[in-house]
């Protein structure tokens, strides 16, 4: 697979860009985003772009790739509904259209949460915008598009969290890693990464995956 992955930096991307470096399935990976991984791979090339969302100078360099992973994502705290949705709509969808339009053949991935609203109706506005964004890219016309829907995720491996307040929480949690990871909604970073990679590369029946199936589809589950 040739691979691209937005929002490589955070923590999600992290995970997915550490287990698409191990697996053998994936032959060359671009990840673009406003800063570098640190990571660094023979088959890993990073692209920066102050705007993701405008990807008409590097057009070129995007074109005969058949899976994307979008990872990008901010927290909804203290922001108010259209900032939220220019972020995690916009620019989500704004990717999308490009990318379907180069790779028609493309299978799109893209990071959602538990507890998205479908209807778009609900009372929480994470939940609405969440929800609008899958269901618009369930609509473009790539060849398989995926909603995968993580509860609580524990970062493992050198994972960590961007946001200083929930790594601070991630550390003082660590010491009950064992027991919260037998928990339902409850994933590793690494079965998050490899259930990504397991998913784009041999499909899956329902495009919406929720956390308990991330588990099982993951290897080490």
């Amino acid at each position: 697979m040739k691979v691209i992955i937005f929002g490589a930096t955070g923590m999600v991307g992290l995970s997915a860009l550490r287990e698409c470096i191990l697996d053998d399935r994936v032959r060359e990976i671009v990840t673009i985003g406003r800063k570098h991984p640190e990571q660094q791979h023979i088959k890993l090339k990073s692209i920066e772009l102050e705007d993701v969302s405008d990807l008409q100078r590097i057009e070129h360099e995007i074109i005969g790739f058949d899976t994307c992973l979008f990872c990008l994502g901010v927290s909804s705290q203290g922001m108010k509904e259209d900032e939220y949705g220019r972020i995690t709509y916009d620019i989500t969808l704004s990717v999308a259209e490009t990318l379907v339009r180069l790779n028609p053949l493309m299978t799109f991935l893209y990071v959602s949460g538990s507890g998205t609203d479908s209807s778009e109706r609900g009372r929480s506005m994470w939940a609405r915008v969440k929800g609008k964004t899958e269901n618009d890219l369930l609509r473009l016309p790539f060849k398989a598009a995926y909603m995968f829907r993580p509860g609580i995720i524990l970062p493992y491996n050198g994972v960590k969290s961007k946001t200083k307040l929930y790594q601070l929480l991630y550390d003082v949690l660590r010491p009950f890693y064992p027991i919260l990871r037998k928990l339902k909604g409850t994933v590793t970073s690494e079965q998050l990464g490899q259930a990504m990679i397991e998913v784009v590369s041999t499909g899956y029946p329902n495009p919406i995956i929720e956390s308990n199936e991330i588990k099982k589809i993951s290897l080490k589950n």
